[in-house]
């Protein structure tokens, strides 16, 4: 999978694995939906108007503005500074989303539990294509707030 389907995928809601195995064989996912993916990113960047947004993707504006707030936290997912990174902004955006639909029920908790092991099956699929290992992100995934870290303390994950 190149950048621009883990964007659509991040975008339209989909896990990598399922949008990889729908890519060669649906229009949908080979052309339409990074098609969209990619105007959305040029529409952040050059942060055109929602009204626009909307006439190019002939929807309501309502419905582009979530459009450019779903491209923006894919973004934050798929243009991370590594894999650990892209999986902790993941499971954020999931927590995030829980607590604002109300996470006080078993069925809530099951969902947001659901969307977590989605989220690491995803960093298990960046993991594989890069060749990587889970415990070569041990550090970044134990990385904790306003604690300082020094790069001779982490290891490379992007060398080989």
């Amino acid at each position: 999978m190149e950048r621009i389907h883990l964007l659509a995928a991040e975008i339209f809601r989909y896990s990598y694995a399922n949008y990889e195995d729908h890519l060669g064989i649906n229009e949908r996912f080979d052309a339409l939906m990074p098609r969209d993916a990619e105007m959305l990113e040029t529409a952040l960047k050059e942060k055109w108007p929602v009204d626009k947004v909307a006439r190019k993707l002939d929807v309501s504006a309502e419905v582009a503005r979530k459009f450019l707030i779903a491209a923006k936290e894919a973004l934050e997912v798929v243009d991370a500074e590594n894999p650990a990174e892209s999986f902790r902004n993941a499971v954020r955006q999931s927590i995030k989303l829980a607590l604002e639909d109300g996470i006080d029920t078993t069925e809530a908790i099951e969902n947001l539990v659901i969307q977590i092991c989605y989220r690491a099956s995803d960093f298990g699929l960046l993991l594989d294509k890069k060749g990587h290992h889970l415990s070569q992100y041990s550090r970044h995934l134990r990385k904790e707030p306003d604690i300082k870290y020094y790069e001779e303390y982490f290891e490379e994950p992007f060398e080989k």
